[in-house]
């Protein structure tokens, strides 16, 4: 016979989750799920009109019928899962982007935010750039700044690439080379044509002086570890 000892490293210990709490989590991914499935229908919608709108009047009845398509299931989206962020993300864009009926910029600006605090890489990103238009009332600089390292922390390219362009310009920071190299390169990896081919330029401008890379190797082998 096999010892006791061992037969009990096999043997399941009784669950301490109460069925109460089961029942919360799978009500929560039952939301979690009907909300994507609302989110894939609104975005190809939008991806629809997207595709049409450059070569359409965008008053067009079949490009209106699309966006209250895209409207209405980003809004069941939340409805049914109101943590989403990307539902609020692409509900914003259409707020503040398209001639959707019902549109309200204020609406958009206000969901945007909101994604952009809860987490939204996508959200982060977009307020970056719209804040750093320039604005009389606010610190738009700094507060885009914020946003978009953000973004960067969660390796969003779009921002990657923004901030690696502050930081070799010096615009609104201290010009930092090693910081734009590996914005430009992480960038890169996820895809960035833009950021290659910045990353390439530095390179061969003769711009990665020793002490420079000495600070960009230390900065990719960090991410390494």
């Amino acid at each position: 016979m096999l010892p006791r000892a061992l037969l009990a490293k096999f043997i399941l210990k009784p669950s301490t989750v109460s069925p109460f709490q089961f029942n919360q989590q799978r009500a929560l991914h039952s939301r979690n799920k009907k909300a994507l499935e609302f989110i894939a229908k609104g975005w190809n919608a939008l991806k629809e009109v997207d595709r049409v709108i450059d070569y359409s009047d965008p008053k067009h009845s079949g490009i209106v019928s699309l966006l209250r398509t895209a409207k209405e299931n980003f809004e069941l989206a939340l409805e049914a899962d109101n943590t989403n962020t990307h539902a609020r993300y692409w509900l914003s864009r259409l707020h503040m982007k398209y001639p959707v009926p019902g549109a309200n910029k204020a609406v958009g600006a206000a969901l945007l935010v909101e994604a952009a605090e809860m987490g939204d890489p996508e959200a982060q990103y977009a307020l970056g750039c719209h804040l750093r238009v320039e604005n009389d009332y606010v610190q738009s600089d700094q507060q885009a700044f914020y946003y978009l390292e953000k973004a960067v922390d969660q390796l969003h390219p779009g921002a990657l690439y923004l901030l690696g362009a502050v930081y070799l310009t010096g615009d609104c920071v201290r010009k930092d080379i090693a910081s734009a190299l590996w914005c430009f390169h992480r960038a890169s990896e996820k895809g960035h044509a833009g950021a290659a081919i910045a990353y390439g330029s530095l390179l061969l401008k003769g711009i990665f002086s020793s002490t420079t890379r000495n600070v960009f190797h230390g900065m990719v082998e960090i991410d390494l570890l």
